[in-house]
């Protein structure tokens, strides 16, 4: 209960900002200083708050040396008997912003600081950012580490809190100490303000120098950071693949390289600081003798007081320590900006596939898709699909065949709007897919992959994401149909959760093929979309249990417009119309048997199968 009003206190403060308040959805600016805008702007208030109380700790700070003077100086004038009686209130008046304003000041800084702007500003920056980038197209992701990408979301919101933090403590602390100092200096003898003036003049010089070539070296080493942990993040996430082929020595030379790198970098970065610190030291250390052999003198020749010199050389030896502080925070600073323009490259980039403004959301009555003269090249001059004009009726079923870079593969991707194509348009019921908002195409879409991937989740996750209102009928039912009962509830993962509460590992390592593919089935058959693609669907399956699947594939496609890639042609020998693909364009349409008849590339597949195999893109 003693603690209940320290609690709310707390609270109070870590509830000034909320890091998930509704924000526009729009690419963060691509400029350094827009970009840090963009973000504080948000939270101004608070940083208001904490300027001012930065300049109130600054002046106490200050006040405290005054005051030291000015005891000394009242000690000498003041008699012992007639001292206390004569400088009590006034005593007592420091003694009061030593024990109660400057507690109350530091307080105040460090709850804004610590319980509201630390851990609410660095969230809300992680989280616009990762939302922005997690709507990022598939060639944004396949075109970097994702380890690399997740490590400069991350580091962002450290570093420009820091540095915005770092910034306006900082601020005052120049500004207040170096101002007040030259006033108090002055108001003793305007000649102890001259080795102050001269050494603010070498000090900010010496930023000048030092602090750019600080920032750059911090932007390498950044650079280098986040290449070591895209390298690392992607060998831990292709342990299976590093086992298989022994390719051990191989992944640890890749990753020292890497490694090797970033020891370069910082190597020469810490020689930039070691340099910068030392010069500070000799500025410094000129400043202190200069200061106090001057104090002396003028004291010696009667011109100031002891207090004076009691004043400056204490001030002297403050701004010493906090010389040293400032060079590292503003050292700090620029680092933490390099790190920040390093992650902007990475967060602040344009989106390949937008939604047009007020997009409608896509209707699906029928299932109908249209292909009409379709190019798309990966941004590449040619090669991939060129004139492409393909017509599925609704509820009719197609196969598409080919060999290995046909297109197949790519046809779906961009009937997913995974890449927005070059030129020509995809309907669906009448809808070109560009004109609607891309979640709502997706989502009356089922697609089925040969490569399934699960997320590091539970099975009930996992089956969810097909829809995640099903009720838990719906879902057993759709594991019943998939045959993923079979195995579900004996799954035990490394802590101990059991069936649909277990993990499946990260991809679903921890499944076998077949498993991961029953679930990506079910998942499908609980999405219940009109529109279904099947690529490969039951490649990962032995044959008795694609044999029992089989038969729920044909009512899973019941009704629904289903457009299937397969290499082995069997499979999808009885659907209503194969198109036959070959270098990105079609070459022949037709039923199995009408194919067979024509002797042509299908009847060729078809007769050099092995096992019933061909090669697929």
């Amino acid at each position: 209960m003693s603690n209940l009003p320290l609690r709310r206190l707390f609270s109070r403060f870590e509830q000034l900002i909320d890091p998930f308040r509704p924000a526009p959805d729009a690419k963060p600016p691509g400029n350094v200083l827009r970009f840090y805008a963009h973000y504080l702007r948000q939270v101004w208030p608070t940083f208001a708050v904490l300027l001012v109380v930065g300049l109130a700790v600054a002046l106490v700070e200050v006040s405290l040396f005054g005051f030291l003077g000015r005891i000394v100086d009242l000690t000498q004038n003041t008699s012992r008997e007639a001292f206390f009686a004569r400088h009590g209130t006034e005593l007592i008046g420091m003694a009061l912003v030593a024990l109660v304003l400057r507690p109350l000041l530091t307080a105040a800084h460090d709850l804004l600081v610590q319980q509201c702007i630390t851990p609410s500003l660095t969230t809300l920056i992680r989280w616009q950012n990762h939302r922005y980038v997690l709507k990022q197209s598939l060639g944004f992701f396949t075109n970097d580490f994702a380890g690399r990408i997740a490590n400069r979301i991350m580091q962002t919101g450290n570093s420009l809190r820091d540095s915005a933090i770092q910034t306006v403590d900082a601020l005052w602390f120049i500004i207040i100490y170096a101002g007040s100092a030259l006033l108090l200096f002055a108001k003793a003898d305007w000649r102890l303000a001259v080795p102050l003036t001269l050494w603010i003049v070498c000090y900010i010089s010496a930023l000048c120098y030092f602090v750019p070539r600080v920032k750059q070296r911090s932007v390498a080493a950044s650079e280098a950071r986040s290449k070591l942990m895209g390298r690392v993040v992607d060998g831990y996430t292709n342990i299976s693949t590093l086992k298989l082929f022994a390719h051990t020595q191989h992944e640890e030379g890749y990753a020292r390289d890497a490694m090797q790198e970033l020891t370069e970098k910082s190597r020469l970065a810490g020689r930039i600081v070691t340099t910068m610190n030392i010069t500070v030291t000799s500025l410094n250390g000129v400043l202190i003798v200069a200061t106090s052999a001057l104090s002396l003198w003028l004291w010696h020749g009667s011109l100031i007081t002891l207090g004076a010199i009691t004043l400056a050389t204490g001030l002297v030896i403050r701004i010493n320590n906090m010389s040293g502080w400032i060079m590292w925070v503003v050292n700090g600073i620029f680092e933490n900006v390099g790190t920040v323009e390093d992650g902007m490259e990475t967060i602040a980039q344009p989106r390949d596939v937008l939604d047009r403004p007020d997009a409608p959301p896509l209707q699906v009555s029928q299932g109908s898709v249209r292909f009409q003269n379709i190019h798309f090249h990966y941004g590449k001059p040619g090669g991939v699909i060129a004139g492409l004009d393909l017509a599925v009726k609704p509820g009719e079923k197609i196969g598409l065949v080919g060999p290995s870079g046909a297109g197949k593969s790519t046809l779906v991707n961009v009937l997913l709007r995974l890449y927005d194509l070059e030129s020509g348009r995809i309907l669906i019921d009448g809808q070109d897919i560009a004109d609607v908002q891309q979640d709502s195409l997706r989502s009356q879409i089922g697609v089925v992959t040969q490569d399934t991937s699960l997320l590091h989740r539970s099975i009930r996750d996992n089956l969810l994401y097909g829809r995640p209102d099903a009720t838990e009928a719906e879902l057993l039912a759709a594991v019943r149909r998939a045959r993923a009962d079979q195995f579900v509830p004996q799954l035990v993962d490394g802590q101990g959760r059991q069936g649909f509460d277990a993990f499946v590992g990260e991809r679903g390592v921890k499944l076998s093929g077949g498993q991961r593919q029953r679930i990506a089935i079910a998942r499908v058959l609980l999405k219940d979309a009109p529109i279904l693609i099947l690529d490969e669907a039951t490649s990962a399956l032995d044959s008795e249990v694609e044999a029992a699947i089989q038969d729920n594939l044909e009512t899973l496609m019941q009704g629904k417009t289903v457009i299937a890639i397969a290499h082995r042609l069997s499979t999808i020998a009885r659907m209503d119309r194969l198109v036959v693909m070959d270098q990105g364009h079609i070459v022949e349409t037709g039923t199995h048997a009408e194919l067979i008849g024509r002797h042509g590339l299908y009847a060729r597949l078809w007769q050099h199968q092995t096992g019933g195999f061909v090669g697929v893109d």
